[in-house]
């Protein structure tokens, strides 16, 4: 018994040894990322809380209307955050939330319910406008090559957590209630505005909220109550005017849209995780509200990287619904182009950038895009292949260029400037950071036909019977193929990607 004992710790401190050699191999691979952090304003380099683990938050769709392609520049660009860490090694936990309740017309606190008020005019519930919004939104990530995150997180389905979380900030001060609501005091919380930079009183001039009561313009509602604004919040039976609603300790009532993000990232990724990213229109209010009422409740730091993607611009604008200049994914489809022109025209632009969106501009990304698919359809047909010490000279450097900011444009520009020098396993390679799906692209199928073809104009040409080998050339057209002539013979490309 004491031979087998030893025997079992013997295993037990080698297993351990092993895991150790390799968890010293992981840090001596590991390169890190450098990000710009919205809360310091500085490119900083990224140190998760846990080794070699990410928290990863990302604010998702309201889902009452189509998702635009303004939206879904910022889901590219959080995709091309998540897929860069993971190719540093990094064990990535990413949660998006869907926000189906709470989201009021203003953005903030006054205004009807986005998803309430279109379900009235569609004459539909709440929740079936919230699941079919939510499904096409999925289906639209889908198409444009987006990875889905570990878990979806439904506000609606999170009620509890945000109640337990109001609790919180109640017992410690930083709430009051109004008619309309329970309230956050943002000026019990010494750090607000610091994401943003400006202090509260400093947005006095330029904040257009019309609630009266309020202690301080800035102050945001965590709970609102399903009566009108005025009525006792006791007699809500008699006022059923919306689907969602749910009983609280204050009344029944519906969560505000910051409280959902705070109390769903705190419960997957803990109280204090690695980075919370969305769009830039997020940073004066949504992100600003959210760090106040975590570390309120919390005493300690929310997250360690705030990162912010930029604008979609149309004739100078912002592309938005209440700018009215909007293009969803299926308008571009129904204009003949793919969901992943888009994309590639997504990574043509810092993502901390400005994009300019021009259609001439989408088929430009479009034959850039096609281009690399018949490269890569070239390749098959080639075989072509480098040396080891060439394939990862070419991964370093891009990995080197795209780590730093994720400059995706200097990545596709290092991309293009050795397409020529690189086999099709560093090109899928590369993929796997811009996320072109390049990937599905198989070899072309060529009939015993077109192979005979092709034999045939090969002997025309060693007999340097030039006419008879172009007749051949526009028999092989007309199957839809064009002819290439390479040092490694002739080289078949499908018009269809021209």
């Amino acid at each position: 018994m004491k031979i087998r004992s030893i025997h079992n710790k013997l295993i037990f401190i080698y297993t351990l040894y092993i895991k150790y050699i390799r968890y010293l191999y992981t840090l001596s691979i590991m390169t890190y990322l450098l990000i710009y952090n919205t809360k310091t304003r500085a490119i900083e380099e990224v140190k998760p809380i846990r080794v070699n683990k990410i928290g990863f938050y990302a604010c998702g769709p309201t889902v009452y209307q189509y998702a635009h392609i303004g939206n879904f520049r910022t889901y590219i660009f959080e995709d091309i955050l998540k897929r860069t860490l993971r190719l540093l090694n990094y064990k990535v936990k990413h949660v998006i939330n869907i926000t189906d309740v709470g989201h009021l017309t203003s953005d903030e606190n006054d205004g009807e319910d986005k998803i309430e008020k279109e379900a009235r005019r569609q004459r539909k519930t709440a929740y079936e406008i919230a699941r079919f919004y939510e499904k096409v939104f999925k289906k639209d990530i889908r198409r444009l090559n987006i990875e889905e995150p570990d878990i979806w997180a439904r506000a609606s389905e999170h009620i509890k957590e945000q109640i337990n979380l109001i609790k919180i900030l109640e017992k410690k001060g930083f709430t009051y209630r109004i008619s309309d609501g329970i309230y956050f005091d943002v000026l019990r919380f010494r750090k607000y505005g610091e994401l943003w930079k400006t202090a509260p009183k400093e947005t006095r001039a330029r904040d257009n909220i019309t609630i009266k009561e309020k202690k301080n313009p800035q102050d945001f509602a965590l709970w609102k109550f399903s009566a009108p604004s005025g009525a006792d919040p006791s007699t809500i039976k008699n006022f059923p005017l919306r689907d969602m609603q749910w009983p609280s300790p204050w009344g029944i009532g519906f969560p505000g849209w910051h409280i959902e993000c705070s109390a769903m990232s705190m419960k997957y990724l803990g109280k204090h995780f690695d980075v919370h990213a969305g769009g830039i229109d997020h940073i004066p209010v949504h992100h600003t509200n959210e760090i106040a009422q975590s570390e309120a409740a919390s005493n300690m730091p929310f997250v360690n990287y705030w990162v912010h993607g930029n604008f979609l611009l149309v004739g100078g604008k912002r592309m938005g619904k209440s700018e009215k200049n909007f293009l969803t994914l299926d308008e571009l489809v129904d204009k003949g182009f793919d969901p992943l022109d888009y994309r590639y025209l997504a990574l043509t632009a810092h993502y901390r950038s400005p994009l300019f969106f021009s259609l001439d501009a989408l088929k430009s990304s479009r034959n850039a895009r096609l281009h690399l698919t018949t490269i890569i359809q070239k390749l098959y047909q080639t075989k072509k292949k480098i040396s080891k010490k060439e394939s990862l000279k070419f991964k370093d450097d891009l990995l080197e260029t795209v780590r730093v900011d994720l400059d995706t444009p200097k990545g596709l520009a290092l991309l293009w400037s050795r397409i020529e020098d690189i086999s099709i396993n560093e090109i899928l390679w590369a993929d796997r950071i811009f996320g072109l799906g390049l990937n599905k692209v198989k070899p072309l199928k060529i009939s015993n036909k077109i192979r005979n073809l092709l034999k045939k104009r090969d002997s025309y040409r060693k007999g340097k019977n030039w006419k008879e080998a172009d007749i051949i050339r526009l028999e092989i057209k007309k199957y839809g193929f064009e002819i290439e002539d390479s040092s490694r013979g002739p080289v078949l490309t499908s018009l269809s990607f021209s």
